[in-house]
């Protein structure tokens, strides 16, 4: 089994289209999706970078909302995170090309787990 990988961050935006101007321009990396919200999705061919849109109704606080680990066997890391006390994921019903489930850490931070990956670039091969 091969190991899992970090391939997605996810920081809550007030001015997603600015934040994406800037990750494009400063770093090079490539818009590859945008949702109706004003949500954007960047990659720089390995991590996916999701700038979210700050809801002001929302509870949501802006900065660093989640991550993102693409594994090879969803099942899987669901049992490994369930035999290390952490509660089983939950499946994450959307029609957006991303991750499959959302589970939380120990200090409850979510992450999200994906077999199929995050809708930027492939993989490099490992």
């Amino acid at each position: 089994m091969s190991k899992p990988t970090l391939r997605h961050l996810a920081v809550v935006a007030r001015d997603p289209e600015k934040l994406a101007a800037f990750y494009t321009e400063v770093f090079d990396m490539e818009v590859f999706h945008r949702d109706p919200d004003g949500s954007f999705f960047l990659s720089d061919g390995y991590l996916t970078l999701a700038l979210i849109a700050h809801r002001l109704d929302g509870d949501v606080p802006v900065g660093m909302n989640h991550f993102g680990f693409q594994v090879e066997d969803t099942d899987v890391t669901a049992e490994r995170l369930r035999a290390a006390g952490a509660a089983a994921p939950a499946e994450r019903h959307t029609n957006r090309p991303f991750a499959e489930y959302r589970a939380m850490d120990p200090e409850g931070n979510w992450f999200d787990l994906s077999a199929h990956g995050y809708g930027g670039p492939p993989a490099p091969e490992q």
